[in-house]
């Protein structure tokens, strides 16, 4: 488990310095920057002091260097958009939102989608079924846009039943703005847990060992969740961990239409304006997010299955 987990965590490592390398590259490629002339017109020397309070006017492998040393420290810069604070004091003000709306969606997924992925594998093959794979399919393919759409059109415009966006803070506690974003940005990790929970549950359910337990009379409740869905959950978590960090830091469409303050509608202004230490900063957090969730299903497969070994071999 020791080896296993330090060999993890060096391609964790790797991964960071990979992401990190393509990230800053790919910044500075592209024509233009923060301090463009067409953008910000300035007298050449308020600009030359400019690019050299922020280091910009170094070549990109020292730029990239100098950042790098910085953050193994836990200093990501400044932000260019926000002079007054730095990148992790900006983090720290807007990453809670997305984070409270990422939470919300990831258990509305889990309970709904595991639900409704039960009741389809119990009455399989009957209008019970047909009707959550078709909700399922519907919640795949439709994009979440489409649906924040028509829930402000039916819930905020027609019925007057909810507000049109916002999120509760401060004196502002209209805890009625998180329903329309917790459910578009939930629909499709929901569809998706259901369709897979149904999948691995018709499977198990057919199994040799699930007909011997029937056959020794256990009602049908504690066939099921007490030894099907457990082997089920394994393919469950294949698909659900990996979408807890695409969920918490946020989504622009969602954050953008429903006026969410968050982490992903800030991400995209930063791009737009060339805001190089914000950019990267969510990189390296998305990059770390991603590495350290799917550490984390493969530690839970363990803990599903003991059958399973991290090194290679099954009971």
């Amino acid at each position: 488990m020791v080896v296993y987990l330090l060999g993890r965590v060096a391609g964790i490592v790797l991964v960071f310095i990979v992401v990190s390398m393509l990230a800053f590259g790919l910044m500075h490629s592209v024509p233009g920057g923060p301090f463009d002339e067409t953008n910000n017109p300035l007298p050449p020397a308020a600009k030359e002091n400019i690019l050299h309070k922020y280091g910009l006017d170094r070549p990109v492998y020292e730029q990239y260097i100098l950042y790098m040393w910085n953050a193994l420290h836990g200093d990501f810069g400044i932000s260019f958009q926000s002079p007054t604070e730095t990148v992790m004091q900006l983090i720290a003000r807007v990453w809670p939102t997305s984070m409270q709306l990422g939470i919300l969606a990831i258990l509305i997924a889990t309970v709904f989608g595991l639900s409704s992925g039960i009741i389809a594998a119990v009455n399989q093959n009957t209008w019970v079924d047909y009707l959550v794979t078709f909700v399922s399919t519907l919640g795949l393919t439709v994009p979440n846009f489409v649906v924040a759409l028509w829930l402000l059109l039916v819930f905020a415009v027609g019925l007057g039943w909810l507000p049109t966006g916002g999120w509760p803070t401060g004196n502002d506690l209209d805890f009625r703005s998180i329903i329309m974003p917790a459910i578009t940005l939930s629909l499709g990790p929901t569809a998706l847990v259901a369709r897979f929970t149904r999948a691995s549950l018709v499977e198990v359910l057919h199994a040799e060992y699930i007909r011997t337990a029937r056959a020794k009379g256990l009602r049908d409740n504690a066939v099921i969740l007490g030894h099907a869905l457990k082997n089920a959950l394994i393919p469950l978590i294949t698909i659900l961990i990996p979408q807890i960090p695409n969920l918490i830091t946020g989504t622009i469409f969602v954050e953008v239409i429903f006026r969410v303050n968050g982490l992903g509608k800030f991400f995209v202004t930063s791009i737009f304006v060339r805001d190089y230490p914000m950019i990267m900063a969510t990189v390296l957090l998305v990059a770390t997010l991603w590495s350290t969730t799917y550490l984390l299903s493969d530690l839970l497969y363990t803990a599903v299955d003991p059958r399973i070994r991290l090194y290679g071999k099954t009971a």
